[in-house]
């Protein structure tokens, strides 16, 4: 039986499965400040997420709002240097219309390091004391949503967690809620397999466009999304690779295609287009697993799914994330990190269905409070650089 869930209301209608405090850093110059107001409030929901930039960017400003507005976050610090390009004001604009507390401090206007510092401090201890009164209420599957992402690959894992997170994604789906597979570089070769599972002809073509997209793009770079880790791990080529990635996705239909920090308009399975449009300008579209994990985020899942099969120990601020290990001998060397153990299928001690529901039941209580193993251990890693994208086509969100 399906147990009952529960989040926090927001304004905007959705729930959040957290009830964050962000302090961001809108420039690098104020990244220090900004880590030290955080840190005086280690053992409490507060996130350090910012933006190093001095000069502006459209999608870093889309996805601090996105991000400062998601439904795990119940408020946001603003922490500004005073000169940089970025447009606070505009930001703290947008969190206030969503009805959450927000606060611009300025380093220059307020006296330098420790007078901001203290200033932080004292406002984050104000709103925490706000979001403390803040109670869980009733909410229902169709408001679930979950990304997926796999890092640290090896030969394990599109044998064991890939599609055990598969099997997830189509009960997730099955229920109504909305599921969200990325990484389009590791689906290379598995365009025509996604475009015969496209809710129209025509989403079936642009998912084959964001895959040459990307191809495309790692070719002009000369470097594709495959690491000597995952060589060491047996992985032999990127179309190998992406036979594991793809499995992650499970089987249910593709309803649409999303860029970061578009929301998918209802409840399915989407892909999640992260290489960005455009003549290459900003460099390896994405440079480490966290900054697709924001990207996720940004798109409004309130959980993330994270498989492994090399081992990997990151987590993410603002939404939990679920360590899903591939190989039975890196959970048992790195157990504290993880939070399944899909290695149990290779060595025939549980079959895919019954931990694809492991997964899947992980999921639901993790969305109802339980603290995922990166959580435990404090990992609220976060990045955010330069990106560009164009609006979505009119094939990517079919009816």
């Amino acid at each position: 039986m399906t147990p009952a869930l529960t989040g926090y209301a927001r304004a905007d209608g959705r729930k959040g499965v957290r009830n964050v405090l962000v302090v961001v850093y809108l420039v690098e110059c104020a990244h220090h400040v900004a880590r030290e107001i955080a840190d005086g409030f280690r053992d409490a929901d507060v996130h350090l997420i910012g933006f190093p930039g001095c000069y502006p960017n459209r999608y870093a400003h889309s996805m601090l709002e996105r991000l400062c507005t998601h439904p795990n976050v119940g408020g946001a610090l603003l922490v500004s240097l005073g000169c940089e390009g970025f447009d606070r004001h505009g930001l703290a604009r947008t969190v206030a219309a969503s009805g959450r507390p927000v606060h611009v401090l300025g380093i220059q206007d307020s006296g330098g390091t420790r007078k901001t510092i203290d200033g932080g401090r004292a406002w984050v201890a104000r709103a925490l004391a706000a979001l403390g009164e803040a109670t869980r209420v009733p909410m229902t599957l169709d408001e679930l949503v979950v990304g997926t992402i796999c890092g640290g690959s090896d030969a394990t894992s599109g044998l064991t967690a890939n599609p055990a997170m598969g099997v997830a994604f189509d009960l997730l789906v099955e229920a109504g809620g909305t599921a969200i597979f990325e990484e389009t570089g590791e689906l290379i070769g598995m365009e025509q397999l996604m475009a015969a599972r496209a809710a129209t002809p025509e989403l079936g073509d642009a998912l084959k466009q964001c895959v040459a997209k990307a191809a495309t793009y790692y070719a002009t770079l000369g470097y594709a999304s495959f690491a000597p880790g995952n060589a060491d791990g047996g992985l032999t080529t990127i179309e190998e690779k992406s036979l594991g990635a793809y499995a992650k996705s499970g089987q249910s239909r593709i309803a649409g295609i999303i860029k970061p920090g578009i929301a998918p308009p209802r409840g399915g399975l989407y892909l999640l287009d992260v290489v960005p449009d455009g003549e290459v300008r900003f460099g390896f579209p994405n440079i480490n697993d966290n900054a697709e994990i924001a990207e996720l985020i940004a798109c409004g899942a309130q959980v993330i799914l994270f498989s492994t099969g090399r081992g990997s120990v990151v987590g993410s601020a603002i939404a939990p994330v679920i360590k899903v290990c591939a190989n039975p001998e890196t959970y048992r060397r790195m157990s504290d990190d993880m939070d399944v153990d899909a290695g149990r299928i290779l060595e025939g001690r549980a079959s895919l269905a019954e931990v694809g529901h492991e997964v899947f039941d992980l999921v639901l209580a993790v969305a109802n409070g339980a603290a995922t193993q990166s959580e435990a251990l404090q990992h609220r890693e976060f990045i955010l650089t330069y990106k560009q994208f164009a609006p979505l086509g009119p094939a990517c969100l079919p009816g």
